[in-house]
């Protein structure tokens, strides 16, 4: 087990499993500060080889986060703001593995952005989430990018133009949520939702996530190039490919080498 030191997060390492914590209860709130940790802890998933999924949640129950500290948008610390921030968003794409937000209590404007650049969403059935920026006069950069790709574009707009917050058990009628579990019981949910991808050959759920990535929004034969490319000169170079065919001919259970 790896453990990082941090003032405003907490990050370690254990079994496969990347937890990130915004650990400032009770709220969360993601000032430049707490976001630069983040940007930190995301460098060190980026190059770490034991890791085969990242989740992400936030200290407490009231809050995943209450999002991006309102101060930091003045004019004079916007641009560095807008920076840190959206460099999260950057480092979550380039992360090889696949990511989890477990979303514990509220998830709201920044902190709704986050959770909706992870790979899949959890939620406690008390969680909510929304963007309620336009309450403001602005918009959620992020999430006007973001949210039209991953839910009815006419509900995405409602969510971002109206401002409202929308609940666990909705979120995940639109497809925003994969899971809503139960508060008191959510800690062991989780745990038993992710143990299956902790399993897993991190080879395999590296080249996965890498092709639906790359082949997101293009015409499906340009797409097909791009899939038959990666299982071909990539996974198929793997050691755990080649394992995980003998293993099944062999009639036997794999050994991987995560590679």
């Amino acid at each position: 087990m790896t453990q990082a030191q941090f003032k405003f997060i907490t990050y370690s390492v254990a079994n496969g499993l990347a937890t990130l914590t915004i650990n400032r209860p009770p709220f969360n709130v993601l000032d430049i500060p707490t976001m630069e940790e983040v940007n930190v802890a995301l460098e060190q998933c980026l190059v770490a080889t034991d890791v085969k999924l990242l989740m992400i949640t936030g200290a407490g129950e009231k809050a995943f986060s209450a999002g991006v500290e309102v101060a930091d948008h003045t004019p004079d610390k916007v641009d560095r703001m807008i920076e840190v921030f959206h460099g999260i968003f950057r480092r979550l794409q380039e992360l090889p593995v696949p990511t989890l937000a477990a979303v514990n209590g509220a998830a709201l404007g920044g902190g709704m952005e986050v959770a909706i650049a992870c790979d899949m969403i959890v939620a406690a059935a008390n969680a909510k989430f929304g963007q309620p920026e336009i309450k403001l006069a602005v918009f959620p950069p992020i999430a006007a990018v973001l949210l039209p790709r991953l839910v009815p574009p006419a509900r995405a707009m409602e969510l971002l133009l109206g401002g409202e917050n929308i609940a666990a058990e909705e979120a995940r009628a639109i497809g925003l949520v994969n899971r809503v579990f139960a508060k008191e019981t959510f800690a062991a949910d989780v745990q038993a939702f992710v143990a299956p991808y902790l399993a897993l050959s991190r080879a395999a759920l590296v080249s996965t996530r890498k092709t639906i990535r790359a082949t997101s929004g293009k015409p499906f034969g340009q797409a097909l190039d791009v899939a038959e490319n990666i299982y071909l000169n990539e996974l198929m170079a793997t050691e755990d490919a080649k394992e995980g065919l003998a293993a099944f001919l062999e009639k036997r259970k794999p050994v991987w080498r995560h590679r």
